[in-house]
């Protein structure tokens, strides 16, 4: 999930050097969902290891 943040945060820095505004506000977008994602899956993945034996 990492992963793909940052492959549509690039795509959105190189969209908006372009000029393709609609194209970065999108991947912008898409990036931050990721990562939130991530974030919230890591969290679950660190405090279901403490519990399971």
């Amino acid at each position: 999930m990492f992963r793909w943040a940052i492959i549509f945060a690039v795509i959105a820095l190189i969209a908006s050097l372009l000029g393709f505004g609609g194209v970065a506000g999108l991947s912008q977008d898409f990036a931050i969902i990721f990562l939130v994602v991530a974030i919230i899956l890591a969290v679950v993945a660190f405090v279901s290891r403490g519990r399971m034996p």
